[in-house]
């Protein structure tokens, strides 16, 4: 906020006050924001996908692994807190991305005064079109998978220390609904990282005929890796290849 005076008699001052918009909330502040909360986000998912992948290696490996998850920080931190570190900075950056795209998206609309009368068929990815809705999609599907494989509420299972047995009883052939939900959501968010991934990529100079070519088989290959990686746990023990 800047004071500035205008002197409009001798003996009278009038005081302007003139109010600047905070660099975060600015066009390429709010830009910054969504691309150090997608690097995060995206770096929880390849960890998080590689731990899961660690089912494959037997009960026992993947139990480990999990109470390992439960120890770490310690003993410099007590108990889970590293955990709840983790957790409450996800959350964080998940509530900035979506803030930040809510506030980029409501500028892009307001800055077209007029609409038209006819709409032209946008000439855009099913991804770019649908990232609104794909963003609802995963925001109830962390809540579902939390309560599920987190506090164990809607798990057949739900023992805390028994991680495998939770998956497989998750994942079982008589809730095929669970790996239906589970592969919707995971195609999702595969459609959502092809697309922002493809974005950053242009916005780091990827602009020519040729780096977008480029940009866009980054885009896609990374994403139809990680939806793979998600999406053979679920497949693995509903066709029986993991119980």
């Amino acid at each position: 906020m800047h004071w500035t005076t205008e002197s409009t008699a001798p003996s009278v001052d009038r005081v302007v006050v003139t109010r600047t918009r905070s660099p975060i909330r600015s066009s390429v502040g709010l830009k910054a924001v969504m691309a150090v909360t997608g690097i995060v986000l995206v770096s929880f998912l390849i960890a998080h996908m590689l731990g899961n992948l660690k089912i494959f290696t037997g009960a026992t490996s993947f139990d480990h692994y999990a109470h390992w998850l439960r120890e770490l920080g310690t003993p410099l931190l007590p108990g889970v807190w590293f955990l709840w570190i983790l957790r409450i900075g996800l959350l964080v950056s998940v509530l900035g991305h979506i803030w930040a795209a809510t506030v980029l998206a409501l500028r892009a609309r307001a800055a077209r005064p007029v609409q038209y009368a006819h709409r032209k068929k946008v000439q855009g990815s099913y991804a770019a079109r649908t990232m609104r809705w794909g963003g609802v999609i995963i925001l109830l599907f962390v809540v579902y998978h939390i309560l599920d494989l987190t506090t164990g509420t809607l798990n057949p299972v739900g023992d805390p220390g028994r991680p495998y047995a939770n998956v497989v009883a998750d994942f079982a052939p008589e809730r095929w609904y669970v790996t239906l939900f589970y592969t919707l959501a995971v195609v999702t968010l595969g459609f959502h990282l092809r697309h922002g991934l493809f974005s950053a990529l242009r916005s780091l100079g990827q602009q020519s005929p040729r780096g977008e070519r480029r940009a866009r088989a980054v885009a896609l290959g990374f994403s139809v890796a990680l939806c793979v990686g998600y999406l053979v746990v679920p497949f693995a023990v509903l066709t029986g290849l993991v119980s």
